[in-house]
């Protein structure tokens, strides 16, 4: 769509909030299939929006003219010549212009929009107010530490805020000239030691938050108002980094709303590091975080460390299971799909590095390096003044190494340049402070010619004194404390291809390339005297195994360019969306006992993905249920306790909770409400079928006379009271076990395991032992999960019992006992005693509930003539069974709803009880498939 203009504009208006307006003509295609097809129309490319906060380009006016221009940046995003992404896509970027000072008038916004336009480019002009609050505000001075592991206690005394806020321009520049003075008498000095040069009070104000958090959210949706503008059904929508978390629910919600279902592809790639559980934890804002990103269907890493640092914050914050798939992917299960996490490392661009190192810049400047420094060994170095690079770090390491090896002082130089972009003004200035300091002592020391140290205004420096820097020197190191991508050592190996003599890497292990190259010396940057070590060994290096060094990541570091990354990301897309677009949700056909009727081999990340989809299940529709009901009068109900009429909390996070498991907990007010409505109806027989112990159960739902009870996995039940009758009557299922001889086994290995697992507890019942993990630590609770079902086996091996494990939960049960058999005997008697059966609804959350699930199956072929039940059992009455899990995973059920809110729903529209809200699920309403969900024999 070259040339076509996406032009918007993002104002203020009155409620300081931002407007955008777009004169776009083409938004979303409401045309096309019913179902929101997301496949784009044939006769033209795939449309793919890139959406990052700062376009990858570079706009500037000519104060004589009065002539904006704009180039591509040197960015990873930037429109390549050549790149195939560009061939076979329809390319376009979106986000805001950085210039300096920003662009106020309505003029220039327009003039900079249309030259925009032609590059197929969409800006967007954020107010100064919104832009400094939410970029350096909530981005730099929260979230980036936050994501390079920094803790929020650290942030509050380490002096690095700089409060825009709350401080006058007088006061400001005077704290500056405050500053500059006493930065000037430090090096005049000599200056303080090391330990004392973060002199700054801290200027952490955590109520802050809330409006750099406000401005978060407002550029966020500013973004998702442009992006709803013109995408359409089957696009692809490629978000870039932490500025933009939120966008990806945005879209999708507003897709949802639209048309009932996702109709854009997503990508969300974070290109810095993702935090601990425990970092993240502490973010207010963390859960938004999380539910923002995991709307895309793939979420990019560029190391694994940060992937498994995200899996872990999506478990233990978000209750969230993962697994790995065929193809080397991991899924995370969110509501109805599995997002894809993948890992996906990129390299420069080496035609245009190639093509630059033969500029004349480039070797003149070489040759000076060199010539300035004729006699001397040269380890480079190219950071941002931020304390997080390592500067000070690697000039402690230098200034060691000069004293360990007293040879050095006369033969090597360092050459250390610090960029100072500017976006994080406090840090930026207490560690240039800390940095000055370090470089006047060491040149005190050892003479000015052991360090060449150079300040840069800006956040990048040219690519030709970058390429003249590299092919000058013999070493390039870096001793970042914390990093996500950095290009500059890949650029090095690049620039010091043979003909030029090798060089050696060495990077910080704690970076994002270290898990690259393959040939980089790595090092601790906080291991001082180890880090002297590394640079003398790189130092004294022969010529045949830097070569050898070089060699490993040379291919790598030439044949992975930005295309060929995108290429790989935009495949895991395609393999992680291909089961939804292939393969309906509402087209899988389930056999009565809840087996797909095909099965194909899985043997690709698209063809698991596919089969997740066709595992079984359409959503269960609500409408088509209660006009089965509506037409039925000899009903059957049975519902599990805990997770379906009952909400259970999501498990995972450190903290413990009061309420463990669900013990004591009712359902909601509604729930209660509904089913005395439905119990007390004679058409109907409605029983709740729980696994916890009877007193529990009967604390929850026994106050309803008219509903059947069964606890401890159907061993005991109590059926409905008859007219006049005022107390329950319990009857006990013979299993055949002397349970009670199996406690005094169980129940010492049990404490012994209850008392090594915090948070976990014994829950006995009538006929089952659980031990419960399920507020433990996810990881310890599971492995000593593993250990005791071990233990458990050998020990109880000569009685007649069996071992569930549930989310959380380990139970003993006996090995005939399992709630189908309470189901049986419900649907056997209501048949008996009501001359048939015409509609069952089971629903159930877990594994446990599935024997329910088959046991309804199994009434259901003996009752329908054909199936091979006995005559004396077969019906010619139509029934309407349906079976429901909670929760959409493998199953016996032919159908499932989200969440137990659904159940409630669902449970009050039957019933007709008023007072419920409606809950609108991920998929933005329960009843959006068709009536196949709901089996009918005739």
């Amino acid at each position: 769509m070259g040339g076509s203009s996406f032009g918007t504009d993002v104002s203020e208006s009155s409620d300081n909030m931002v407007q955008v307006t777009s004169n776009n003509s083409n938004g979303r295609n409401k045309g096309g299939s019913e179902s929101g097809s997301a496949s784009p129309p044939v006769d033209r490319k795939q449309r793919i929006f890139f959406v990052c906060f700062h376009l990858p380009v570079i706009v500037t006016k000519d104060e004589g003219t009065g002539q904006w221009s704009a180039v591509w940046a040197e960015s990873l995003l930037a429109k390549t010549k050549g790149s195939n992404v560009v061939r076979t896509h329809d390319a376009h970027w979106i986000g805001t212009v950085t210039t300096d000072p920003p662009i106020t008038r309505h003029k220039d916004r327009e003039a900079v929009r249309a030259l925009l336009s032609a590059m197929d480019c969409t800006a967007l002009f954020l107010e100064p107010h919104v832009l400094e609050a939410h970029y350096l505000g909530m981005c730099k001075q929260v979230l980036w530490p936050a994501f390079h592991n920094i803790d929020l206690l650290d942030l509050s005394t380490s002096g690095w805020m700089n409060d825009h806020s709350n401080k006058t321009d007088a006061s400001s520049n005077q704290q500056q000239q405050q500053q500059q003075q006493q930065t000037t008498q430090e090096e005049e000095g000599g200056g303080p030691t090391i330990a004392s040069t973060s002199i700054f009070d801290s200027d952490w104000d955590q109520s802050r938050l809330d409006g750099w958090w406000d401005a978060y959210c407002t550029v966020n949706k500013a973004f998702a108002d442009v992006l709803n503008g013109v995408l359409e059904a089957g696009d692809i929508m490629w978000v870039h980094d932490y500025h933009l978390s939120l966008l990806p629910k945005l879209v999708d919600e507003k897709e949802i709303a639209e048309f009932g279902q996702s109709t854009t592809k997503k990508v969300f790639f974070l290109h810095i590091p993702f935090p601990t559980s425990q970092i993240f934890r502490e973010l207010e804002c963390g859960e938004a975080i999380l539910e923002g990103i995991l709307h895309a269907d793939v979420v990019g890493f560029h190391a694994f460390d940060h992937a498994r640092h995200f899996l872990n914050a999506a478990k233990r914050i978000l209750g969230l299971n993962y697994e790995s798939m065929i193809g080397g992917l991991i899924g995370v299960q969110f509501g109805r799909k599995t997002v894809v996490v993948t890992m996906n490392n990129v390299s420069i661009e080496s035609h245009i590095v190639e093509a630059a190192l033969k500029l004349p810049s480039v070797q003149a400047d070489s040759a000076s390096i060199r010539k300035k420094y004729p006699k001397r060994a040269t380890i480079c170095g190219l950071d941002v003044a931020q304390r997080l690079s390592g500067v000070s770090f690697k000039l402690l390491a230098y200034e060691r190494l000069l004293v360990d090896y007293p040879m050095y002082q006369n033969r090597v130089v360092m050459i250390q340049k610090c960029l100072v972009p500017g976006s994080r003004k406090s840090d930026e200035a207490n560690t240039l402070r800390e940095v000055r300091y370090l470089v006047q002592r060491i040149q005190n020391k050892f003479g000015p010619n052991v360090l060449d140290y150079e300040e840069i205004r800006g956040s990048s420096l040219p690519i030709d004194k970058r390429l003249a820097l590299w092919r000058a020197s013999d070493v390039f190191m870096s001793s970042t404390l914390r990093e996500g991508l950095n290009l500059s050592p890949l650029e090095y190996i690049c620039a010091k291809q043979a003909p030029e003599m090798p060089g050696v890497v060495i990077a910080s292990e704690f970076s994002a390339v270290c898990s690259i190259l393959n040939g980089a010396l790595r090092l601790n940057p906080f291991d001082i005297k180890a880090s002297a070590i590394c640079i003398d060994k790189a130092l004294t290096m022969d010529v045949q195994e830097k070569e050898g060094r070089r060699t490993r990541d040379l291919d790598f570091v030439s044949t992975c360019p930005s295309s060929t990354w995108t290429k790989n990301v935009l495949r895991d897309l395609r393999d992680s969306t291909l089961g939804a677009s292939d393969h309906d949700i509402s087209s899988a056909i389930v056999s009565p006992h809840g087996k797909p009727q095909r099965e194909e081999e899985i043997d690709t990340t698209a063809s698991f993905l596919a089969r997740e989809h066709e595992v079984a299940f359409t959503h269960l529709n609500s409408d088509s249920v209660l006009r089965a009901y509506n037409v039925t009068s000899r009903r059957v109900i049975i519902l599990d306790f805990n997770g379906t009429i009952v909400i259970k909390e999501p498990p995972g996070k450190y903290l413990k909770r009061e309420i463990l498991g669900t013990s004591g907990n009712k359902p909601p007010g509604e729930v209660l409400k509904a089913l005395k409505a439905l119990s007390e109806d004679k058409r109907n027989i409605v029983y709740v079928v729980s696994g916890d112990a009877q007193e529990n159960v009967v604390g929850a739902v026994g106050n309803i006379p008219g509903l059947g009870l069964a606890a401890s996995n159907g061993a005991c039940f109590s059926p409905p009271l008859l007219p006049g009758e005022s107390q329950r009557k319990w009857q006990t299922l013979d299993l055949g076990v002397d349970w009670k001889a199996i406690k005094r086994v169980a129940l010492p290995v049990l404490s012994k395991y209850t008392a090594r697992t915090n948070g976990s507890f014994v829950k006995l019942t009538h006929s089952s032992i659980g031990w419960s993990y399920y507020s433990c630590d996810p990881e310890w609770g599971a492995m000593q999960a593993t250990h005791l079902l071990m233990e458990l086996s050998q020990e109880l091996s000569a009685f007649d019992v069996r071992f569930v494990t549930l989310k959380g939960v380990i139970e003993v049960l006996p090995r005939r006992l399992n709630k189908g058999l309470i189901v049986q005997k419900v649907l056997r008697e209501a048949s008996l005693s009501n001359g048939g059966v015409d509609f069952i609804l089971c629903m159930g959350d877990d594994i446990s509930d599935e024997k329910m699930f088959t046991s309804v199956f199994s009434f259901v072929s003996e009752m329908h003539p054909g199936s091979g039940g006995s005559e004396s059992t077969q019906s010619t009455q139509p029934i309407y069974a349906l079976t429901a899990a909670v929760g959409k995973k493998a199953s016996h059920a032919s159908q499932y709803v989200d969440d137990a809110r659904d159940v409630a729903n669902l449970l009050v529209n039957l019933s007709g009880v008023v007072g419920i809200t409606p809950h609108t699920n991920a998929a933005g309403t329960l009843d959006t498939v068709n009536q196949r969900g709901v089996q009918f024999f005739e």
